[in-house]
C-alpha cells in the first residue's frame, strides 16, 4: 500500500510540473535581412505643444507630453484623421479629451482658440504612427512567430516606449550607410515598399518587436538555438545587410557575457575589416542582426557603444524566443 502511494505521488508530480514552459522550436531561421517597420499607437500620442496667440493653451489646460488620447467628446480615437473629423464637427469650442497617463485614465477640457488667420487650433503636436528600419532576427518555422530589433521602439520626443496597437514589417533594400565614428552612431539608409508586407507586429517589448511572419519561408535554412551556457568568449559572426538586400556574415569577438542583465547580455567587438570600412562599426538599423557561434544562433545585436562604435551589445536569443511566445 505504501509503495502504491509513492508511485501515485510521482505520477501526479509529472503531470503537474511542465517539462518546458515555452514552445519555441529547437531549430529556427536566423534572418539578418533589413526590414521596414511601421507601428500604430494605442490612441493618439501627445509629443509637444505650440503657442496660439502667445499662449500654450493645451499645456495650460493640463496636457503633458506623453499623454495618450483615447477619446474625444466620448468618441474613441486612434488616428489623427479621426481626431480632426471629430473636432471639425464639434457643437462648441469646448472639447473633452479622455487620456491615459501613467496607466490611469483622466479627462481634460480644452477650449479651442482661433489663431490670427481665424482657424481654430488645439495647441497640440500629436503622433499616431512611427516608421523606421531595423533587422529581422528570427522566424520560428513551426509557428511563424518572428522577432526583430532586440530592443523596444522608442518615441523620440517622449523618450519612452511607444505603446502600439499593431504594426507591419516590410521587405527593404539598403541604399547607403552613414558611417559610425567615436561619439556618433551612424545608420543604415534603406527604402521599403509598403505593398510588400512580410509580417504583422503584435508586441513592442523591451526585448524586441514580435509578430507573425506572412511571407514564404520554405526555402530558408534553419539553425540550432544556442542556450546561455553554450555561449563563450571568442570568435562569432553577425548576419546583416550592408548593401541592397544581401545578407552577409561578418566576424566579431565576444568580449564578455552577462547573464544577469535583461537585454545587454553579450558584449562584442567587430573585428571584420570589411564591415568596419563600410560602417565604421555598429550602426542604427543593425539592431536585430543575429549573432552566431559554433553554428548556433545565440543572440541579436541591440545596442552600440557610442564612445567606441566598434563595440556593441547583444541580447540572448532565448530571451527573445521566450517573449515571442507570450
Amino acid at each position: 500500500m505504501k509503495c502504491k502511494n509513492i508511485f501515485f505521488k510521482i505520477i501526479l508530480l509529472l503531470i503537474i510540473i511542465p517539462i518546458n514552459t515555452f514552445a519555441y522550436s529547437k531549430y529556427i531561421i536566423a534572418s539578418g535581412k533589413t526590414i521596414g517597420i511601421e507601428v500604430n499607437s494605442k490612441g493618439i500620442l501627445v509629443v509637444g505643444f505650440y503657442k496660439i496667440n502667445n499662449e500654450f493653451i493645451a499645456k495650460n489646460a493640463g496636457f503633458r507630453v506623453g499623454d495618450n488620447i483615447i477619446k474625444i467628446n466620448n468618441k474613441p480615437v486612434d488616428k489623427i484623421d479621426t481626431m480632426i473629423d471629430i473636432i471639425n464637427n464639434k457643437d462648441s469650442n469646448k472639447i473633452n479629451f479622455t487620456i491615459i497617463r501613467n496607466k490611469k485614465t483622466e479627462n481634460i477640457n480644452l477650449n479651442l482658440v482661433e489663431d490670427n488667420s481665424g482657424i481654430l487650433k488645439t495647441g497640440l503636436y500629436v503622433k499616431d504612427q512611427i516608421n523606421g528600419i531595423g533587422t529581422l532576427t528570427y522566424i520560428d518555422p513551426n509557428t511563424k512567430i518572428f522577432g526583430a530589433l532586440g530592443h523596444e521602439i522608442i518615441e523620440s520626443s517622449t523618450a519612452k516606449k511607444f505603446e502600439i496597437k499593431d504594426g507591419k514589417i516590410f521587405s527593404a533594400n539598403v541604399s547607403d550607410i552613414t558611417k559610425s565614428r567615436s561619439g556618433d552612431a551612424g545608420e543604415k539608409n534603406a527604402e521599403y515598399n509598403k505593398d510588400k508586407v512580410d509580417g504583422n507586429i503584435k508586441d513592442n517589448d523591451i526585448t524586441g518587436i514580435y509578430g507573425i511572419y506572412n511571407n514564404t519561408i520554405k526555402d530558408l535554412k534553419t539553425i540550432e538555438v544556442g542556450n546561455i551556457d553554450d555561449i563563450k568568449k571568442g570568435n562569432a559572426i553577425i548576419k546583416t545587410v550592408v548593401n541592397n538586400n544581401k545578407v552577409e556574415d561578418f566576424n566579431i569577438e565576444i568580449i564578455n557575457i552577462d547573464k544577469n542583465s535583461k537585454t545587454k547580455n553579450i558584449l562584442f567587438q567587430i573585428t571584420d575589416k570589411r564591415l568596419l570600412n563600410k560602417t565604421g562599426g555598429v550602426v542604427q538599423g543593425m539592431s536585430g542582426s543575429p549573432i552566431i557561434q559554433d553554428n548556433k544562433i545565440i543572440g541579436a545585436v541591440n545596442y552600440v557603444i557610442v564612445n567606441d562604435t566598434t563595440k556593441g551589445y547583444g541580447i540572448f536569443i532565448t530571451t527573445m524566443l521566450e517573449e515571442g511566445e507570450k
